[in-house]
């Protein structure tokens, strides 16, 4: 009998999306390199998803390669386009990345077998994911479905995502992502801000802007339209 050589999931990665709006060779450059600076412990390796949705014109792709090598040549992982249109398809590919669809909405898992009928007015509930330990430098820890409650610090470096809320009672010194399957409700509590990155519903503001507002302070981080406000508690 053979062995199981792998198993597929469905998994949270946090990646940087990057909504192109214009390119000039020059200043796409130096306002990148200007952003990873301000930030280079997070950006360093990241992940990008380039959005090409909001993009003033039509992308060429000879502008597309040099996008990606820049972003390369900063140290950022493009893994993959969204919103490609049919000439740059092609393109995409050669660079070797995923295309993506416009639309935020999730696929579906393929059922190869009727499912059962499930009761839609019952309730979907897990209980909240309690950490009690430090979660330290390069480790993350993610609360499926679920509030994310962590009792000790949340070190440089490290991770920490929730689908609904987090509350650190604790310094957060690390990267918090709260409603990170898109719940714009879900909210950031922690005793002492430090943060390098806070993000919910995939909006996210960086140390340097967390630095003006309640800075090592009690501080409670919630989205309001499309601009996350932290405010103290």
């Amino acid at each position: 009998m053979a062995n199981v050589c792998f198993q597929m999931k469905g998994t949270a990665v946090t990646a940087v999306v990057m909504d192109l709006y214009d390119y000039s060779p020059d200043q796409f450059f130096e306002q990148l390199k200007q952003k990873i600076d301000s930030a280079p412990q997070f950006f360093n390796a990241s992940p990008l998803v380039l959005n090409l949705a909001s993009y003033d014109g039509e992308l060429q792709a000879e502008q597309l390669h040099q996008v990606v090598g820049s972003c390369r040549e900063l140290g950022l992982q493009p893994i993959a386009c969204k919103a490609v249109g049919g000439k740059l398809a092609s393109t995409v590919m050669r660079l070797g990345l995923a295309s993506l669809p416009a639309s935020n909405a999730r696929a579906t898992e393929i059922q190869v077998e009727p499912a059962q009928r499930v009761d839609e007015k019952a309730p979907v509930f897990r209980p909240s994911k309690v950490i009690t330990k430090p979660v330290r430098s390069g480790q993350q820890v993610y609360a499926e479905g679920a509030d994310l409650i962590l009792m000790a610090a949340v070190s440089e470096g490290a991770e920490v995502l929730a689908d609904g809320h987090i509350h650190v009672y604790g310094p957060l010194r690390g990267r918090a992502l709260a409603g990170v399957q898109g719940d714009t409700d879900a909210r950031i509590f922690c005793r002492q801000m430090e943060a390098e990155l806070v993000s919910i519903a995939g909006y996210f503001i960086l140390n340097d802007k967390l630095r003006e507002q309640c800075w090592k302070q009690a501080a409670h981080a919630f989205l309001e339209g499309e601009s996350i406000q932290v405010v103290a508690l």
